[in-house]
């Protein structure tokens, strides 16, 4: 199968947050636009994540207490393992692809309120 990002429907999660979404069996492939200063709340899934940042810079806090704190800037990736909690705040107008093993159920039925949110 073979997609193309500028054909692929842009979803306006919030407004400071949209995303086009490629969904295969067991993978998801995101393109996530964050305007400067928008916040992912902290959160935690059973996906695999591997967030590799095309423009901008995301800083993330991770664990629990978000006391380890990563900036992620363009051309760089930052792996996120299975249940560990995390959240992003967008340093400057930011484009990422984010992908999860298995694909993100709550956001192919848009149940992910903690992101309609912010």
């Amino acid at each position: 199968m073979w997609y193309c990002w500028a054909d692929m429907p842009k979803e306006q999660v919030s407004e400071q947050l949209s995303r086009r979404l490629i969904t295969g069996e067991r993978m998801m492939l995101a393109h996530v636009y964050l305007k400067k200063g928008c916040v992912v709340p902290k959160h935690a899934h059973e996906n695999e994540q591997f967030t590799y940042i095309l423009e901008g810079a995301l800083r993330f806090l991770i664990g629990a207490d978000g006391a380890e704190e990563v900036v992620v800037r363009a051309g760089e990736v930052l792996h996120l393992p299975s249940n560990v909690p995390h959240e992003a705040h967008a340093l400057e107008d930011t484009l990422d692809v984010d992908v999860f093993s298995p694909p993100r159920q709550d956001w192919l039925n848009k149940t992910d309120a903690y992101l309609r949110r912010t």
